[in-house]
């Protein structure tokens, strides 16, 4: 079940338009806000969908849920690969937000109730990790495929295309794992049984004071990431244009050269990072202290994507954005894991879906927000918001957690 595990990750992560979604929009003629607006559509068609699609996947069966996922996402990539008007991309986006919406949690929980049933319960880490570390190494190998085809075609509309073939695979890995991991049936398959599933859930995340702090936490970690991170794109784009080296090939394909070796290096470091998530997590003396340390160097690559967006060093920038993919990949499996340890395994699914969805809302508020303010700045410095926007959400979540820290100290004396 390991390698099917593995497996999984590294053919979702044959995503191939992942680094050059914001470039094929930019050359449909949208606007950095209307590119907002299409990822604000897509968060909130999440938002809507998460927690009941988290609660059908626990009650119907979580096999069930992941298959209806890809067959959703490949619908989205049939769409995007041969619309020629901006209208259907919103269509597009809604096939995309039911596949997030039904993948999302499910797979985790799949895992977690294997390694329950193995006894490898103290594995949870170190598990997640190396799946995690397969689907970022799928996304290594991804970005130079996908910077091949757009060098080779001078287009962007195949890259969507060609995410089908893997996603069809995906569904036949599926129909191999073993029934029992659809998870256990002991209710009604009715919507009374989904919702009181709902009910229970919602009340456990937000009763426990630990477990509400990760889900804030998530949001704020997550959330600002899944907002910024493909502005990583245009900065690539910028530089490649400025590259003497490169004058004489047209500026996809030169878009195309750069991205790859960068998209490699990100994707295979952040796959190392995920690998050695739970050594990171021991090194720091555990998962809480490596969480904080995390956050000060979130703070720091914002503030060097500031940095080198202003001075106009965009190596700076790209190797800050590098840097946040790899916090990332050592947030991840941390996180799941430490609400695994406080949630009742049965609701890990909608748990982990209450958790996304956070996540999802706050990236609809603030993607929008953001094109907006990078549309209105002069094009040489137009991304120093990216970074400006993150040291905010890492500077309060620092703050509040070393009140929240000192308060804890301060009660235990006083007791």
């Amino acid at each position: 079940m390991l390698f099917r595990f593995c497996l999984y990750g590294f053919l979702k992560n044959q995503q191939y338009y992942d680094l050059f979604i914001m470039l094929a929009f930019r050359e449909k003629g949208l606007s950095f806000m209307m590119i907002g607006l299409l990822f604000g559509f897509r968060e909130i068609c999440i938002n809507l969908m998460e927690i009941p699609t988290g609660a059908i996947a626990d009650v119907l069966g979580r096999r069930r849920a992941m298959i209806a996922s890809f067959l959703a996402y490949i619908a989205a990539f049939a769409i995007f690969g041969m619309s020629d008007r901006v209208w259907l991309l919103f269509p597009a986006m809604l096939a995309f937000s039911i596949g997030e919406a039904f993948r999302t949690g499910t797979h985790k929980a799949i895992i977690f109730d294997w390694l329950n049933r193995e006894g490898r319960d103290g594995e949870k880490t170190a598990i997640y990790g190396k799946t995690r570390s397969w689907s970022k190494l799928g996304s290594a190998v991804s970005v130079l495929i996908a910077a091949a085809m757009v060098y080779i075609s001078d287009s962007y509309e195949v890259i969507f295309l060609a995410c089908i073939v893997p996603y069809v695979l995906n569904v036949v890995n599926f129909m191999g794992y073993p029934a029992y991991l659809d998870g256990e049936h002991t209710g009604s398959k009715s919507i009374g049984a989904i919702l009181r599933v709902l009910w229970r859930s919602l009340h456990e995340s937000f009763r426990r004071r630990e477990v509400r702090r990760l889900l804030i936490e998530a949001t704020g970690f997550e959330g600002i990431y899944k907002s910024v991170k493909d502005y990583i794109q245009p900065l690539i784009q910028t530089a490649a244009l400025g590259l003497p080296i490169l004058a004489a090939i047209g500026g996809r394909q030169k878009t195309a050269l750069l991205i790859a070796p960068v998209g490699f290096a990100l994707y295979l470091l952040s796959s190392f990072a995920a690998r050695h998530a739970g050594g990171f997590a021991r090194a720091s003396g555990g998962e809480k202290k490596a969480s904080w340390l995390i956050w000060v160097i979130d703070f720091a690559a914002f503030a060097a994507i500031v940095v080198g967006v202003l001075t106009g060093v965009f190596a700076i920038a790209i190797a800050a954005f590098i840097v946040l993919a790899v916090l990332q990949n050592l947030w991840r499996p941390m996180l799941i894991s430490r609400l695994a340890d406080r949630t009742d395994g049965k609701q890990m699914a909608t748990v982990l879906s209450i958790e996304s969805q956070g996540k999802s809302l706050f990236a609809a508020a603030i993607c929008p927000l953001l094109g907006w303010i990078v549309d209105g700045l002069s094009a040489d410095i137009r991304l120093w918001p990216v970074g400006a926007f993150g040291c905010a959400v890492a500077a309060i979540m620092l703050v509040t957690g070393w009140r929240r820290k000192k308060n804890a100290i301060q009660g235990g004396r006083s007791a």
